[in-house]
């Protein structure tokens, strides 16, 4: 038994202190994913907060044979969904590239000023973007393309089938993809129009 499944083992018999090291453990993971989830430093605190609660309270139900950092995820998930079903909008930090698919999330990591300029106005872009996805979707995609989980790793975090997921992740991917292009139409009014599979210097690699 591993140093963690021991925290776990003497968490579920009552003891603080080992929970609390389960916490400083997870902390920043748990607060990223739920800060892609809902976009809002004050909103991702509050609901890593409310996830290592909800982990505590019902540590007793957790089942030794399934990752604890797969059933931890799962409660900030779902807890994330529920809110992001509450609610209108989201604002969700991008800073991670992906390039499966042909369709790439842009990079945060800029090495100029002009250049984060150009990723700070692509992040914004991408924001308004996710905000449109489904609530399960948008989870799919963070925990896939942010937090590298396989498929059946989200399945099994969100409930779904492996299927499912693919079909989620494969529909969220081309929603994404139409809508990027459709803001940058948008966006470049009656300039020149751009060869297709073609990008100009510092343009986003999402074409």
């Amino acid at each position: 038994m591993n140093e963690e499944m021991v925290w776990v083992a003497q968490a579920q018999q009552g003891n603080d202190e080992a929970f609390t090291k389960l916490v400083e453990a997870y902390q920043t993971h748990v607060y990223n994913l739920c800060f892609r989830m809902l976009g809002e430093p004050e909103s991702a605190e509050d609901a890593a907060q409310e996830t290592f609660l909800r982990a505590y309270q019902h540590i007793h139900r957790y089942d030794q044979k399934r990752p604890f950092a797969t059933w931890l995820l799962s409660i900030a998930a779902h807890y994330c969904i529920d809110r992001l079903r509450r609610r209108k909008f989201s604002m969700i930090s991008v800073d991670q590239d992906e390039d499966e698919g042909g369709f790439e999330l842009p990079d945060a990591d800029a090495p100029s000023p002009e250049s984060e300029a150009v990723r700070g106005e692509q992040r914004e872009r991408m924001q308004g973007l996710l905000k449109r996805l489904d609530a399960v979707d948008r989870a799919a995609i963070i925990m896939r393309y942010w937090h590298d989980c396989s498929e059946a790793e989200i399945a099994e975090t969100l409930n779904l089938t492996v299927s499912a997921v693919k079909s989620r992740l494969h529909r969220a991917r081309r929603e994404l993809a139409g809508l990027w292009q459709e803001a940058a139409t948008r966006r470049d009014g009656d300039k020149s129009p751009r060869v297709k599979h073609e990008r100009r210097p510092n343009e986003s690699p999402a074409f």
